[in-house]
């Protein structure tokens, strides 16, 4: 039975005691070994770390910094930070330097607790140092005194965790997300029945990305257990399914991208793989080809296409058509889950219900985010007023995704209104990227896109260089330059120089005249 609560450690944590035995999380080691962790375990875990982080003096609202992958002691550490009502904000070890910094120095933590030995010498400050573990936490530098406590209670609507994702200003942008959001984004997708406390539960995406917080929040508010699966082997299609064999994965969630691979090497593997049930994908489009390879490589799986947006965590699971029709050309992503309603508004910023016509997408739930971090003005034109009826005070979500409704009430989405775009299940704001080029030496203009490509969708510069610029080592260095300031999966694969961008008629540039010129690569 799902717990009731409004706080997330409550709802998570509900097995330890109705099913304390059973395991939690599955850890793969490499080598036939497995690390295996209770959820009598975990809870012993999350008391643990409690106990440090309140003898280091940290209480309700001071945040903290957590620095790691998909883990046991990760888990445990969110959910430590959690029941004492400190927000957390992930982020990844792979992330550079800079973009940490722009983290730490936003949120202002009191904590930086890092699962690595070591630590990050570009990203300093007042705060504390902590290094957390399967044999516990250990405070390594005392958090700077804090102030006078104005809390003690924790509440619903207090934060659980901030994530930060790309900025159209050209610095990360933080989803606050309150418990009484998270907690009622959960209880909604509890009612979808995908998994039950018997199955497995793989996750793939870092935890800095709230899809992994999808995954846990499935698992362990199901009784089920959480999989993490190494980030390094998601490259290699052979050592991701040796990890799924190996655990015994019922359930594999991720973006669609996590099986391209698999289905062009490893198919025939994939598919003597007799554990899985169940796949749920979200974060990008699923190319119909290869979602036909994996219904025929798992023809007995449940195939989830999972939408939504940080700011409500996701908001609607439809269950892909088995068969698939010959003739789909697009998939539905139906329905918002139980408790929230999705809308279409036109440009006129009003509501409607005919069929085919594109409008945008507004969402009316109670797991909306709180706002963005200290960005009052990005916070008003995401929440805004309810368009069937304004006056009544209620905010909704401007989600700025394009839908249209299909001839039984489905909706099918169509692409952004802005320039965000979800690439390899991420979001991204190609502003920021633009504006990262432009302040390298020698970039005059710059424009990205998301242009096709054999292998899958790739983000693709051109950029405008003064007369002085050679292509070759200004090209080199752009990727370099961007590689210490972006995530990895922001760096443009493709960068053009060119001598001017085109232009259309307005004096905007022309994307589709760029697009046209890149023309496909050859496969």
């Amino acid at each position: 039975m799902v717990s009731a609560s409004p706080l997330l450690h409550e709802v998570l944590l509900a097995p330890v005691a109705s099913t304390p035995h059973r395991p939690a999380v599955i850890e793969f080691l490499g080598d036939d070994r497995l690390r295996t962790v209770s959820y009598r375990e975990l809870g012993a875990l999350v008391d643990s770390f409690a106990a440090s982080l309140t003898a280091a003096g940290l209480g309700v609202g001071d945040r903290v910094v957590l620095e790691s992958d998909t883990s046991a002691a990760a888990i445990a550490a969110l959910l430590a930070c959690s029941s004492l009502g400190l927000p957390f904000v992930p982020v990844s070890p792979e992330a550079p330097d800079e973009r940490v910094r722009a983290v730490v120095a936003a949120t202002g933590p009191r904590l930086y607790l890092r699962a690595a030995e070591g630590f990050r010498e570009g990203v300093r400050g007042d705060f504390g140092i902590g290094r957390f573990g399967q044999d516990g936490l250990r405070i390594v530098r005392e958090p700077a005194a804090g102030t006078i406590r104005h809390r003690r209670e924790l509440t619903a609507t207090d934060t659980a965790y901030l994530i930060f994702t790309s900025g159209s200003t050209g610095r990360p942008k933080g989803v606050v997300m309150s418990h009484g959001a998270v907690t009622s984004f959960y209880r909604g997708m509890y009612t979808q029945r995908i998994v039950g406390g018997r199955d497995r539960v793989a996750t793939t995406s870092p935890l800095q990305f709230d899809f992994s917080l999808l995954d846990i929040g499935l698992a362990l508010g199901s009784g089920a257990a959480v999989v993490p699966v190494p980030r390094p082997l998601l490259r290699w299609p052979r050592r991701f399914l040796r990890v799924l064999r190996d655990t015994g994965a019922t359930q594999v969630n991720g973006v669609p991208s996590i099986w391209r691979q698999v289905l062009r090497y490893e198919a025939d593997r994939l598919a003597g793989i007799d554990t899985i049930r169940g796949v749920l994908f979200c974060g990008e489009d699923f190319p119909l080809p290869e979602l036909r390879r994996l219904r025929a490589a798992l023809p007995a799986a449940r195939l989830v296409n999972c939408y939504g947006a940080t700011e409500s965590m996701a908001c609607s699971f439809t269950d892909v058509p088995d068969p698939l029709p010959d003739d789909l050309e697009r998939l539905s992503i139906g329905a918002a889950h139980p408790g929230a309603e999705m809308i279409l508004v036109d440009a006129a910023g009003r509501p409607f219900l005919r069929t085919g016509e594109v409008g945008e997408i507004h969402l009316r739930s109670p797991a909306l985010f709180s706002g963005y971090w200290d960005d009052p003005a990005a916070t008003s034109a995401a929440l805004v007023p309810d368009p069937v009826e304004p006056r009544s005070g209620q905010r909704v979500l401007r989600t700025g995704d394009l839908a249209y409704r299909g001839e039984n009430g489905e909706l099918y989405f169509t692409g952004r209104a802005d320039s965000q775009v979800q690439f390899r299940g991420n979001r991204v704001e190609l502003g920021e990227v633009e504006r990262r080029l432009l302040e390298c030496e020698g970039i005059t203009a710059a424009t990205v896109l998301v242009l096709p490509r054999p292998a899958g969708p790739e983000l693709c510069a051109f950029v405008v260089a003064g007369p002085q610029a050679r292509e070759g080592t200004l090209l080199d260095g752009l990727s370099a330059r961007l590689a210490r300031v972006l995530p990895s999966y922001m760096v443009p694969g493709e960068l053009r120089l060119l001598t001017g961008l085109p232009t259309t008629e307005n004096g905007k540039v022309d994307r589709a005249a760029l697009a046209r010129e890149a023309g496909p690569l050859p496969v």
